[in-house]
């Protein structure tokens, strides 16, 4: 959110929440439509697309640290 609409906490905190929420609802809608019968938790969806992401962030973070 922050490289969206930059540091002013003013705007970054109501964009924070709106895209956390937009995500938990794409996860849910495809936790719900990827295998049709069998639902997929939502936790299992965030878990898959969250773990890569921190662990780019934290790559990023020890590239930085190392400059």
């Amino acid at each position: 959110a922050r490289a969206l609409v930059g540091p002013n906490h003013r705007r970054l905190v109501p964009a924070a929440a709106f895209l956390g929420a937009a995500f938990l609802v794409f996860a849910d809608g495809l936790g719900r439509m990827l295998f049709y019968p069998v639902e997929i938790p939502i936790g299992v969806i965030t878990s898959l697309v969250g773990a890569p992401f921190f662990l780019l962030l934290l790559r990023r973070k020890q590239k930085e640290m190392w400059r």
